[in-house]
């Protein structure tokens, strides 16, 4: 009997001890600072309480090109994350990236979730697909650009708030109202290249770079310098001399000079939403982004921005699981529509979107579907959007170029013909290496 107890008190024993199956954690690197790397934080959390199998773990690597550089060194060197958020301007070179990553359908796919592109906005998902039409990666946090605007800084000039300028002519006067107003900064922009160039070539339907804007094959050549291009930048220019559009730098810096109120206008992206309704002291309007009414077929239709999860390679199956329950979760109707909502994203899914609209979120929230209705227009070969290779080092070539026009240094024609042709050899070297 003794002997019994014992062996009973044994055996209780190693199986109290014996441990839980241990979950399985991904590592996800990202962008997303102040209130976005909030919302990023709060979906990994979220994800992890919803079951137990898998754990995702967000680390910020700083700015969209410091995290694509820094994913591409881990994976040279043997430990990349799982999941890296790439900019779009970086989709060529992750494309070219042979060996480094894995489809994001064929991840969904392999762990046996049902995967169906044809559930996402065409609009987002077609710029993350391969020329056979396999999905690559996710389109995680897809924006466009837009045109922001403090309500009551129009107010103090005189100017209908509930009426932002919709053409260019519109801008430089309502700027020159402002101006008058006391407003020391009426305009400006953040992502030149994106807003200036790259969105302002599709919404006026005409090329960006050859070869359907990159589309069509490596051998890409740009094409932003033509009269179209000209007279923008000089329109642009004019404005900066007389104080009416104020450069405030490169990539996003000019984002915070319109939350704070200390510019009245801005372009820029549609998830400065999230941060202009959390931080702003004033009431905020959003618009669509202005275009010239002479120009043939404008507006058309605007580009994506933002970026997509990349899946890397040499992980283990168990993990790529945990991968693809995590992207299956973010798909997930309500939680993509929270998502939308809560950022000013893009809503990524087709049922997302319809989620919000039958909300009343957009009749609560006027201005909010602007990015939307901006993306979801028939697309053209011209307005697809922009796939360069190299296209990071491309978009710093255009912001040393321009800033020689808004100093007064350089002439809007000079400068983009620079760009065309230093932006043109960067093009070159990536056909070459990826031929």
């Amino acid at each position: 009997m003794k002997f019994k107890l014992s062996a009973l008190a044994l055996t209780a024993a190693f199986s109290f001890a014996a441990p839980a199956q241990a979950q399985t954690e991904v590592q996800w690197w990202h962008s997303m600072g102040g209130a976005l790397g909030e919302w990023v934080n709060d979906l990994a959390r979220d994800f992890n309480a919803s079951q137990k199998d898998y754990k995702v773990t967000p680390t910020f690597k700083g700015s969209y090109a410091e995290s694509m550089t820094a994913g591409i060194a881990a994976y040279r060197a043997g430990n990349s994350p799982h999941m890296i958020q790439v900019f779009e301007v970086g989709t060529a070179t992750m494309m070219a990236a042979k060996g480094a990553i894995v489809p994001v359908a064929k991840v969904m796919t392999d762990a046996g979730l049902k995967f169906d592109p044809s559930i996402y906005v065409p609009a987002v998902s077609g710029y993350y697909t391969a020329p056979n039409g396999q999905m690559l990666s996710y389109p995680f946090n897809s924006s466009t650009p837009v045109f922001h605007y403090n309500k009551d800084a129009f107010k103090a000039a005189g100017l209908d708030p509930e009426k932002p300028p919709t053409t260019w002519p519109e801008v430089a006067l309502v700027s020159a109202k402002l101006k008058a107003s006391g407003h020391k900064c009426p305009f400006t922009t953040s992502w030149i290249s994106w807003t200036q160039l790259e969105s302002f070539s599709a919404w006026h339907n005409v090329l960006y770079a050859t070869r359907n804007n990159g589309f069509g094959g490596l051998d890409t050549r740009l094409a932003f310098n033509s009269p179209l291009h000209v007279r923008h930048i000089e329109n642009l220019a004019n404005m900066a001399k007389n104080g009416l559009f104020v450069y405030k730098g490169r990539e996003n810096k000019a984002d915070a000079t319109f939350v704070s109120g200390e510019c009245a206008m801005a372009t820029g992206s549609s998830a400065l939403a999230g941060s202009v309704k959390r931080n702003s002291k004033f009431a905020a309007g959003t618009g669509t982004l202005p275009y010239y009414p002479d120009v043939p077929g404008a507006p058309q239709n605007t580009v994506i921005g933002g970026a997509s999860i990349w899946v890397m390679a040499g992980k283990k199956p168990e993990e790529y699981k945990a991968v693809a329950a995590f992207l299956n979760y973010l798909s997930k109707p309500e939680v993509a529509a929270a998502s939308h909502q809560r950022t000013g994203y893009l809503p990524v899914t087709k049922a997302s979107f319809e989620l919000t609209e039958k909300s009343g979120f957009y009749k609560q929230n006027p201005g909010a579907d602007v990015s939307v209705s901006q993306m979801i227009r028939k697309t053209t070969d011209k307005s697809r959007g922009v796939r360069l290779g190299n296209f990071v080092q491309v978009r710093t070539i255009i912001d040393e170029e321009l800033e020689g026009v808004w100093q007064g240094n350089k002439q809007p024609k000079e400068a983009l013909d620079k760009a065309v042709r230093r932006g043109n050899e960067q093009l070159e070297r990536f056909q070459k290496a990826n031929k």
